[in-house]
């Protein structure tokens, strides 16, 4: 397979690019204990855990030789990046590849180089579930020149952690003992930090856990600062679920970028910080030394169901003037708010096209018909097709254009068109959305998208001069947002909510990008076909892999949500019943007022049954006629 990597970097890579090339094992560790509170088994990366950061220039071209040594298929999915013209290395199971098989490798190339990007990014498995034990890592994108000054930097990982394997937690959210969706909340919290692609050890004189002892968690590890200097921290959540509220006592911080944007700086006293997002910040030290400081990150904890009473929430580690020097906590704040990312300025300018076409993307979740709680977009659940969809998009030729081919949650999109995704979040909750393969431009939010005030669902602006960019987007209960895209990107890319259960009970749906211009560049290598195979996988034909557009027989759908109301068979029983019970309440009044028949009725009537009665006993020889 090697082979292949290197002639696709060959033809792909400028002749000064360099090669970043990368050997990631992904194995199971052992006893894992970050939080210094519950050993557990992780997947990490060559054996170790945390899996090794990243870290690369716009000349790279980065080479990933991922090779799968744990028991069930799995991916990684460099988050965030484009991959012109090989949507195939995106690493989203069942959209852009099968899965690596157990034993088998899969030499990812990001090619950076070409990519014109740069900034804060992060790497993590796109297969059932894997990220949540462990499966992520930060990766940083240096330019030959940044936007701003600084004199260091350092990246701040943030992520919420569980001591129960993902699996287990699966079974017990999607469950009939969970109709309501109360999703698994986390065990505790991680803060950790890396520079210049390695992670930085504890605080001198601490015993944290051996297996990750070379890796400072929480309030074993720190930030060294020196007086005067400006520090940039690139910060990523990594959760599966808990977004964060960040903020470090007795320093001031102004954004520089989020989601690998540049921006103009904005001065903020607190970051909000949803899954899969990145923000870098400029912090600039303090100019004496005589303490040192606490770094704040606190779970947003309205997005849980419940609080154990086990659960700390709140997880602080510190920046460092002077060993020595006493620690400073100075408490909580006063209220947390979000970041008004449609405040922020792009350094790099791009207008605002207009919309060719609308997506709307309704978001609600509901009890369905097995008992189990899901998420739909605009009423249905996603469920990953047969057929990589990416294989699907090369394979059907003509059928590529047709939507139905792809299953009920895809979307077809003409090369070029520029279309807005207006998310409506009916849920109670927030979520996160991301959009693989593209940046979105920010158009508007509505505070309340039902409401005819324009204060709280405004009309559009469709002559902004250059809105925010981003590729992950929060959008709180009953908010709505804008989001403009460029179909310029060939292939398949996924759209999910970046909480992990609300992925795996589907809250996503698929864009199929220029079908028949993608078809064109098909270059699919024969690895990741023979990889389908070994796990069983059809790859050629639509989400069924049958080579029709409308034969989908096969193709896992549901569940479906409860049909409740009033229908014609429930109608028909309901007046039967009705009916019969005002026959039996008539005849019990008719009877009660003594309107039926008279005393030589009835006596006659008695002498009838009795003369009945004997006919039947002499019948059957049970009773002799008297004389």
């Amino acid at each position: 397979m090697k082979w292949f990597a290197l002639a696709l970097l060959s033809a792909t890579s400028p002749a000064l690019a360099a090669v970043k090339e990368i050997w990631w094992n992904i194995t199971y560790v052992e006893n894992a204990n970050p939080d210094g509170l519950q050993p557990r088994r992780v997947i990490g990366v060559n054996g170790t855990w945390p899996p090794p950061p990243i870290d690369v220039t716009t000349d790279d071209m980065l080479l990933v030789h991922a090779t799968n040594s744990i028991d069930q298929p799995s991916s990684l999915h460099h988050h965030g990046m484009f991959f012109n013209s090989t949507p195939w290395m995106d690493g989203a199971v069942g959209v852009s590849q099968c899965g690596i098989p157990p034993g088998q490798t899969f030499d990812y190339v990001v090619p950076i180089n070409s990519s014109g990007q740069w900034g804060t990014y992060w790497v993590h498995s796109h297969a059932a579930g894997q990220y949540v034990d462990g499966l992520r890592a930060p990766v940083v994108i240096h330019p030959p020149k940044e936007a701003h000054s600084y004199d260091e930097e350092f990246t701040v990982i943030l992520g919420d952690w569980y001591h129960t394997q993902h699996d287990e937690l699966l079974k017990q959210f999607v469950s009939i003992a969970n109709p309501g969706g109360a999703e698994p909340v986390p065990d505790s919290a991680l803060i950790y930090f890396a520079q210049n692609g390695t992670y930085l050890g504890p605080i001198p004189g601490t015993s944290p856990d051996p297996v990750t002892g070379k890796v400072g968690f929480n309030e074993n590890a720190t930030l060294p600062f020196q007086p005067g200097k400006t520090y940039r921290l690139r910060i990523v959540n990594t959760s599966a679920f808990a977004a964060f509220f960040f903020w470090i006592d007795g320093h001031e911080m102004r954004i520089i970028e989020a989601d690998g944007t540049d921006v103009a700086e904005y001065p903020i006293d607190l970051i909000s910080i949803t899954v899969a997002q990145r923000y870098s910040i400029l912090v600039t030290a303090r100019n004496d030394t005589s303490a040192n400081w606490v770094i704040h990150a606190n779970m947003d904890t309205d997005m849980f169901d419940t609080v154990p009473d086990t659960l700390n929430p709140n997880i602080t580690s510190s920046i460092t003037y002077d060993p020595s020097a006493p620690l400073t906590d100075l408490g909580t704040v006063d209220a947390y708010h979000d970041v008004d990312d449609l405040a922020l300025v792009p350094i790099q300018v791009e207008p605002l096209p207009l919309a060719q076409r609308t997506i709307e993307l309704l978001v609600s979740f509901d009890t369905m018909q097995d008992g189990t709680n899901h998420a739909m977009f605009n009423g249905i659940t996603y469920n990953s097709p047969l057929v990589p969809t990416i294989m699907s998009e090369m394979s059907l030729g003509e059928n590529a254009t047709i939507a139905s081919a792809y299953g009920p949650t895809s979307f077809v999109v003409d090369h070029l068109t520029v279309f807005d995704i207006v998310v409506k979040n009916s849920d109670a909750g927030k979520h996160p959305f991301h959009l693989h393969g593209h940046k979105m431009q920010l158009v508007g939010r509505a505070q309340d998208y039902t409401s005819d005030d324009p204060t709280l669902n405004p009309p559009l602006n469709n002559t902004q001069p250059n809105p925010m960019r981003r590729d992950t987007v929060q959008v709180p209960s009953m908010n709505s947002v804008t989001l403009r895209v460029v179909a310029d990107n060939p292939g398949v890319w996924f759209f999910h909510c970046h909480i992990e259960w609300h992925l795996e009970v589907g809250l996503a749906v698929t864009f199929v990008e220029a079908p028949l211009v993608a078809q064109q560049h098909n270059g699919i290598p024969q690895f990741m076909y023979d990889q389908c195979q070994a796990l069983g996988l059809p790859t050629s034909g639509n989400a069924a892999g049958h080579a029709s557009a409308t034969d989908l027989s096969g193709l896992p759908l549901g569940p479906f949500p409860q049909n409740n109301g009033w229908h014609s068979r429930g109608i028909g029983a309901m007046a039967g019943c009705v009916l019969t019970a005002t026959i039996g309440m008539a005849t019990v009044t008719w009877y009660a007022l003594g309107g039926h028949i008279s005393e030589e009725e009835m006596e006659d009537e008695a002498r009838e049954k009795q003369e009945a009665k004997e006919r039947r006993g002499r019948f059957f020889g049970l009773l002799k006629r008297r004389s």
